[in-house]
């Protein structure tokens, strides 16, 4: 169910996927993943067009990896061609720089 972070970054690096944070505003302020932006679960589906590219690989992530599977499905819904729920934050310090 969710993308190994390697392969995330994979995609980062290789086809500029957007990395999606969808935790709140005060836990993204309190810790931060390098390049991610800030779109609150709650207000996924009222920012995504706006803020997301449809033909760009997005990568959603928050604390544990329900509210970002929340997420996916949302995206998904609104035609987002590729979506990948990388979890936990804390996934992408467990594996190496691609």
């Amino acid at each position: 169910m969710f993308i190994p972070c390697d392969d995330a970054k994979r995609l980062i690096k290789e086809k500029n996927a957007q990395l999606v944070d969808v935790r709140t505003p005060e836990e993204y302020s309190e810790s931060k993943l390098p390049g991610a932006m800030n779109i609150p679960l709650q207000d996924i589906d009222r920012l995504a067009e706006s803020m997301l590219k449809k033909d760009v690989p997005v990568i959603v992530f928050c604390r544990s990896g329900q509210r970002s599977h929340m997420a996916m499905q949302i995206l998904l819904s609104q035609q987002f061609n590729e979506v990948y729920n990388l979890g936990s934050f804390m996934a992408w310090q467990q594996c190496p720089d691609v």
